[in-house]
């Protein structure tokens, strides 16, 4: 049984290696080659699927352990990290279920893409994706969810991008994936949190060692888990990113952001609430956020016009309301919404398509009425509240500022202060000599040898010899003048100047970050 679980999200992986390498050495190319990259594809999810169905069974029975240890990866002092695989519990009912929606989703896509371009450049990602999920869902170490994590969320950027000579497409894709990272570092910051505070980055253990963290403690390593999964489950303020996403396939869109990787965040929940039942404060934080996504979405839902932006909008009032349930502590009532939430939505993903032939003869549905007697409200939903050109405004625009500003301090100061490295001069002077020689020229001066060199070193005192004759010949020598007065108002408008930068919103962005560094 310990063999036959790790094969479950090693399948997968061996598919996507297979169908890759093949298409890359030109083996794989075509429509002639589609039935080939198809049956890799779906034989090794359709396998998949029945060991994870076995692996149920086994664990409904009572025959298995709580988890087995595939390899020990790292040792460093005492940190150490083993690849290690859950057996029994919630994991293994959503793994299954997650297992038989992505062979379902694989067999599907078989014929919707026949024909496509990107036809084994799709298996390929899908196959790597399913690993990736099974992964993250099967794992009984932080680390190992973690990379499936990581791995999920680069597939979903390279399927965004599937149609990746497409503006819309690339741009969509870039866009959903750096908001994701935002959710990655607090990831990231949990996993640090708890070896930092418990000693382990073990999932099963964590119920044995939150006895010992005291209120705050578990409200630190809570809300940096909390960033992550509200952001991978497109929760206020992340909602926006989702509906950029819908520009994949239909297949992508219902396995990604309908039944499977759009629970990542809720999955994550639930393997944290031994930490959320110590940590109030965020759990309350889970109800509030999730209330909200579930108004906003309805709302914003209520208005879109086309099937797949009304089903993704469906799709994160729902999480709201897993989020709501989360925080509320109804963790039973959660799990059984979130397994029928993924099948009724991967099903209404992949009829999408079909949808206006099936409904064909039927009337076109009235304006809800509270939106009717509102227009005011109507044309807010329907531009989605401005979420995201809020988000933009207020932290995007400020930091993208803010890196300008720092690179123009780079240049203009740290690089004049530290100077051009020896090679670096050595090329230009190169390409100096080789350019003068080419037009006919001669300019060397190699008997001035008084500029040559670089960096603070070697232009300290040419600066200061510079410096002083200035000095001398403006104020020494023709006294105090013009010059004088010119100079002292340039230098109240460059103070003047930097006050109004120091008043500006990135600024004052950098100061809360350093603010909250400091405190913590």
């Amino acid at each position: 049984m310990d063999t036959l679980t790790s094969f479950i999200p090693i399948l997968p992986f061996l598919a996507a290696t297979t169908i890759g390498s093949l298409h890359l050495f030109g083996i794989l190319e075509g429509e002639r080659c589609e039935k080939t990259t198809a049956r890799i594809a779906n034989y090794a999810m359709g396998l998949s699927c029945l060991l994870a169905l076995t692996l149920l069974a086994a664990d409904l029975f009572g025959q298995n352990p709580d988890s087995v240890k595939i390899a020990h990866w790292l040792q460093v002092d005492d940190f150490s990290i083993t690849l290690s695989l859950m057996t029994s519990g919630f994991s293994v009912k959503l793994a299954t279920l997650f297992s038989v929606l992505l062979f379902i989703v694989t067999r599907f896509s078989i014929n919707y893409l026949h024909r496509e371009a990107g036809f084994h450049r799709f298996f390929f990602v899908l196959s790597l994706f399913s690993s990736a999920m099974l992964m993250l869902v099967l794992s009984a170490n932080m680390v190992g969810t973690f990379i499936g994590w990581e791995i999920a969320g680069l597939c979903s950027y390279l399927l965004i991008a599937y149609m990746y000579d497409r503006p819309t497409a690339a741009h969509n894709a870039t866009r959903v994936f750096i908001t994701n990272r935002i959710g990655d570092a607090g990831f990231i910051a949990g996993i640090s949190l708890s070896y930092f505070y418990l000693h382990s980055t073990n999932w099963l253990e964590i119920s044995h060692f939150v006895s010992q963290l005291s209120e705050q403690e578990a409200n630190l390593i809570a809300i940096c888990f909390a960033l992550a999964a509200f952001v991978k489950s497109a929760q206020l303020p992340f909602t926006p990113w989702v509906a950029r996403a819908m520009e994949g396939p239909t297949p992508s869109s219902a396995i990604f952001y309908g039944a499977v990787m759009i629970h990542s965040g809720v999955y994550l929940l639930f393997l944290i609430r031994p930490i959320l039942e110590h940590a109030p404060l965020v759990m309350a934080l889970l109800a509030s956020i999730g209330l909200l996504t579930a108004i906003y979405a309805y709302f914003v839902g209520l208005t879109q016009t086309d099937i797949k932006s009304s089903l993704i909008f469906a799709t994160s009032g729902q999480l709201g309301l897993l989020f709501l349930e989360c925080g509320l502590g109804f963790w039973q009532l959660a799990a059984w919404h979130l397994c029928a939430h993924a099948m009724v939505r991967a099903y209404q993903f992949l009829t999408a398509p079909s949808l206006l032939h099936n409904t064909h003869h039927n009337p076109i549905k009235p304006v809800h009425p509270f939106l009717a007697n509102h227009s005011r409200f109507y044309t807010y939903a329907l531009q989605r509240f401005w979420l995201e050109p809020a988000a933009d405004w207020m932290l995007t625009k400020p930091l993208l500022c803010l890196a300008a500003d720092l690179n123009y301090f780079d240049k203009q100061i740290v690089d004049r202060l530290m100077g051009s490295p020896a090679p670096t001069i050595r090329a230009i002077s190169s390409l100096a000599a080789a350019e003068e020689r080419k037009i006919g020229a001669h300019l060397d001066n190699s008997d001035d040898t008084f500029a040559q060199g670089s960096g603070l070193a070697g232009k300290l005192t040419q600066w200061t010899a510079a410096l002083l004759s200035w000095f001398e010949t403006r104020f020494v020598l023709r006294g105090v003048s013009k010059d004088a007065i010119d100079m002292g108002r340039r230098l109240g408008h460059i103070a003047n100047r930097v006050e109004q930068n120091l008043l500006k919103p990135r600024y004052l962005v950098l100061f809360v970050f350093i603010t909250l560094l400091v405190a913590f």
